[in-house]
């Protein structure tokens, strides 16, 4: 393909290495005469450290390195692991326990690193962790994100990390008093593990004086600077880099133990050094997602209308303090907490609490989809219970197209948008006539079927500014370099159609180059459905810049005023003469004429508001009442995704966002048993989606272009998952509320329906 059309649907470009085995990837790459790091991992949950000997280990055959915290530290590694921190309700700090690189006096989960082996071989590091003599004082293990007696810390009162709060809490309960009817539901939103396609693998080498540190991540920024604090390094003297990522989801943004313990074994044997996870101890040791209880109340005056609405949160943040875990169920979750509609009143407080289990934190949407399904779970239920349409019920609540710019009532700027105009074509792609003869199919079948609505809303979060760097190269290609980093969802095509449309240049002349600090100043990475929007508008301001620097030089060669002078999106021109030049040749007369200077560009765009991408899910679920069995038959999506630049990744996008839902609302459950093990760490145990769950995903288009920036662009990476959750949870509740069942939490499991089925049968 030479030539991209605007807005057209684009095959990947990066899809030809990937499909034919050519990617990139971290674990790929092996540099000559590499050494192996395995992990002794705590056995147990909870407990402490009573002694551990090394000495067997140390002297076996292929062993270069054996640490533990204590060896790290008298080298002078600063061991503490730093997290973000919110505020509590009364302004004092939330609670910051110290996590260090590696375990030093106690052990809190089941995988914790205890001790790093470095050999020659996997099969050599894994004998030496069978040598290392180590005892742990068993202590009770604490699963409950709850305040109860099992105590973590002795610093931290039963367990509870922080109680956060935000809105009127007053005037909430004002509201409430003063109610035509109040409508509460309890919501438990079930722990999920990530499982990315690739699991997380790095390597560290020295160059020199220079650390070159490699990761499979969303990012290399941040972990650049954490290496500099850990090790003192100075910031010239330390390179992160990341090739292609087989998926990410949120888990990969933050740093873990690991990695500063493969680059301290690189810097002190001055051997390259390299870590690859396996799959089970990606489960246990990967950062989770979810795992919080809400009890949500919403009060309606004599209209129908919600006059308040009110939220409390139990979450859990595992053993310590992600890199993001506090603030993804506070500040993150309240960001839509009030969703597309009217409401001005409201409190939400949420109170986290350590678990003697791995970390959670971010999550394909990070704290969005979990706002958006209780919001659409108690709406459900409010349907119901005022005896209201649901759609009718959503639709008086919308905020009103007049409104925008909209000052949400958690601080938000909604910058546009026409929920009205997007349900209703929701509606008429559903075809709920349609539905009524499907629905009494299945009951002539002895099936239970249901149908549920979610209209959601996000927004885009992460860094709010974006580098962009078009360098014209001696070869005659373009090298774009990024500060975002695709982790498999097409940038490099979207990025080459952008800038294609709006230069002219051949896609086959463009190359986009991301993950590496060195050539890359500073970027935001990838996260919070930001990469495309801000990439796109930092691309549009270079590209300005050149366009306004080649008219000057092609005015001067052609001896004319620059005013003369036009460019259409492919050639320079002169408005009194046939005179043309593409962007690239314009590039070969200033190389020619030793104007270098002219050939790189760099841009920094920084957003005014964030965008709000928003729309309709309706998922049609069909039950078998006697296996407990759910299948979702039909899904619908129309999103406003302003101005979208290649449909076909879009679509692509929302396809897997609402896949990761399905998975999580019908097969995906973290377990642990009562001591902390974690029973589901093989996919034997913990059920991933496969192709069968997944039904034709209906997808359309509905567009009310931003105003947040100039390219009317909205975010759409995670927009799939924030509208799904509640879509099909709010379908299986559909499907068993004539049978009684007034409370269904996910994950719908046929064992777990079967139960509620059961249950709901025998009684009175």
């Amino acid at each position: 393909m030479e030539k991209f059309g605007k807005g057209q649907s684009i095959t990947r470009i990066e899809d030809q290495r990937f499909l034919t085995g050519s990617g990139r990837y971290v674990d790929d790459i092996v540099p000559d005469k590499s050494l192996f790091v395995s992990f002794l991992r705590s056995p147990v949950a909870h407990g402490k450290i009573t002694s551990i000997d090394l000495t067997q280990a140390r002297q076996m055959n292929g062993i270069h390195l054996v640490a533990t915290a204590k060896d790290l530290e008298a080298a002078g590694v600063k061991l503490k692991i730093d997290a973000a921190l919110i505020k509590n309700r009364d302004g004092s700090s939330a609670a910051s326990p110290e996590r260090n690189i590696l375990a030093k006096d106690y052990v809190r989960f089941v995988g914790e690193p205890i001790a790093m082996v470095v050999s020659d071989t996997i099969e050599l590091g894994r004998d030496a962790l069978e040598a290392i003599a180590l005892e742990i004082d068993e202590l009770p293990a604490n699963l409950a994100f709850s305040p109860n007696n099992i105590t973590i810390y002795p610093d931290i009162r039963q367990n509870r990390a922080f109680d956060w709060g935000l809105g009127d809490e007053f005037a909430t309960e004002q509201a409430f008093a003063n109610a035509h009817q109040v409508v509460s539901l309890q919501v438990a939103n079930n722990r999920v593990i990530v499982n990315s396609m690739e699991p997380r693998t790095c390597y560290a080498e020295m160059d020199g004086k220079k650390l070159h540190f490699c990761f499979s991540s969303q990012g290399v920024w941040g972990f650049k600077n954490r290496l500099i604090h850990a090790f003192g390094l100075d910031a010239d003297h330390v390179r992160v880099t990341t090739p292609d990522v087989g998926g990410g989801f949120g888990m990969k943004v933050m740093v873990y133990p690991e990695y500063y313990s493969v680059a301290y074994a690189a810097l002190v044997l001055r051997r390259p050094v390299r870590w690859a996870s396996e799959r089970s101890e990606a489960m246990l040791t990967d950062n989770g997602g979810r795992c919080l209880t809400s009890f949500a109340e919403m009060a309606f005056d004599d209209s129908h209308k919600i006059t308040a609405y009110r939220v409390r949160t139990q979450c859990n943040l595992g053993a310590y303090n992600s890199q993001y875990g506090q603030p993804i169920q506070t500040e993150l979750f309240s960001r839509v907490l009030t969703g597309p509609y009217d409401i001005q009143t409201f409190w939400m407080q949420v109170e986290g609490y350590y678990t003697n289990t791995v970390q959670i934190d971010a999550y394909r949407g990070a704290g969005r989809p979990e706002a958006i399904y209780v919001l659409e779970r108690v709406m459900d239920r409010a349907a119901r219970e005022l005896e209201v349409d649901p759609w009718e019920l959503r639709k008086r609540n919308f905020i009103a197209r007049d409104r925008f710019p909209y000052k949400s009532a958690t601080g938000e700027t909604y910058d546009i948008g026409d929920f009205d105009r997007v349900l209703t074509r929701a509606a008429t792609e559903f075809d709920l006539a349609g539905y009524v003869e499907r629905k009494a199919a299945s009951s002539a079948n002895g099936r239970l079927r249901g149908y549920g609505l979610c209209y959601y809303i996000e927004c885009i979060l992460g860094e709010p500014t974006e580098n962009a760097r078009l360098v014209f190269e001696e070869d005659g290609t373009l090298s774009v370099f990024v500060g975002t980093q695709s982790n498999g969802q097409g940038h490099e095509t979207v990025y080459t159609q952008f800038i294609s449309d709006q230069t002219g240049i051949s896609p086959s002349a463009i190359r986009i180059i991301q993950g590496d600090s060195d050539r890359i100043t500073y970027g935001g990475g990838t996260g919070g459905s930001r990469s495309v929007t801000l990439q796109s508008n930092a691309f549009l301001l270079t590209i300005e810049q050149i366009v306004a620097s080649f008219r000057e030089f092609f005015a001067q060669k052609m001896d004319v005023h620059v005013d003369e002078v036009t460019f259409d999106d492919e050639t320079f021109r002169t408005k009194t003469s046939n005179v043309s030049a593409s962007v690239m040749q314009v590039a070969e007369w200033i190389r020619s004429e030793g104007r270098d200077d002219l050939l790189s560009y760099e841009a920094r765009y920084q957003i005014d508001g964030r965008s709000f991408p928003n729309g309709a899910h309706i998922a049609e679920v069909e039950i078998d009442p006697e296996t407990g069995s759910t299948s979702v038959d039909r899904y619908i999506v129309v999103d406003d995704f302003g101005n979208i630049m290649n449909p076909l990744l879009v679509q692509g996008q929302v396809h897997g966002g609402v896949a990761q839902a399905i998975g999580q609302a019908l097969t995906e459950n973290t377990v642990y048993d009562s001591d902390g093990q974690l029973l589901s760490a093989t996919f034997m145990d913990y059920a991933m989606p496969r192709a069968d769950h997944m039904p034709p995903i209906k997808f359309f288009s509905e567009p009310v272009p931003s105003t947040a920036n100039a390219m009317g662009v909205k975010g759409c990476g995670e927009a799939g998952t924030v509208g799904a959750l509640a879509a099909v949870a709010n379908a299986v509740q559909d499907a068993l509320w004539d049978k009684g069942i007034r409370q269904a939490d996910m994950p719908f499991t046929p064992s777990k329906v079967w139960e509620m089925l059961e249950s709901a049968r025998s009684a009175p």
